[in-house]
């Protein structure tokens, strides 16, 4: 599928009320646990989305409307949440991320994109040349994978309860995202 800037804008606008269905009131239990030493828990993600939402998808837009190719990204750090989110609750985090992302999708809708301007380039620190509707469809797709890799985590934490079930349990047969 090419590049369809509203259905991208409809899944960004999507994902916060997504996880606040899928993890608002569970016990910590499901959502502090991880599948593994290199594993992140459901609430670890959703303190790694709250980071990008604060320091990195809408700098990057930025960046790419204001100086495209010739000014690279800031790098992203994929594992500041471990630090940032200590002490936070999963509640406070779910929230923080639902009002950064209605505040960046008014601003991301401010700046009126065009094809002109969603054909813009910029300079990503590892990737190199990336356009404004690559960003947008990574943004989205990131919250995709996300939101999968919260499923995977918590189904693994019933891998060894649900018996002989788990040869008919894909989600249990495969390798877990590990970010």
């Amino acid at each position: 599928m090419e590049y369809q800037h509203e259905q991208t804008l409809a899944i960004l606008d999507h994902t916060p009320a997504t996880l606040q269905a899928l993890l608002g009131g569970l016990p910590t239990a499901w959502t502090r646990a991880a599948a593994g030493d290199a594993t992140w828990s459901a609430y670890d993600v959703v303190g790694h989305l709250l980071h990008g939402e604060q320091t990195d998808w809408l700098p990057r837009v930025r960046a790419i409307l204001a100086h495209g190719e010739d000014q690279p990204f800031s790098a992203f750090d994929r594992t500041a949440m471990f630090t940032e989110s200590a002490g936070k609750s999963l509640e406070t985090l779910l929230e923080a991320f639902a009002v950064a992302r209605t505040a960046n999708l008014a601003t991301l809708r401010g700046f009126a994109l065009t094809p002109e301007k969603l054909a813009l380039k910029g300079t990503h620190p590892s990737l190199g040349v990336v356009t404004l509707s690559n960003l947008l469809a990574a943004w989205a797709t990131h919250d995709l994978n996300h939101l999968g890799q919260i499923v995977e985590v918590m189904a693994h934490q019933y891998a060894a309860a649900v018996g002989p079930w788990k040869t008919y349990l894909g989600i249990l047969n495969r390798p877990i995202l590990t970010e």
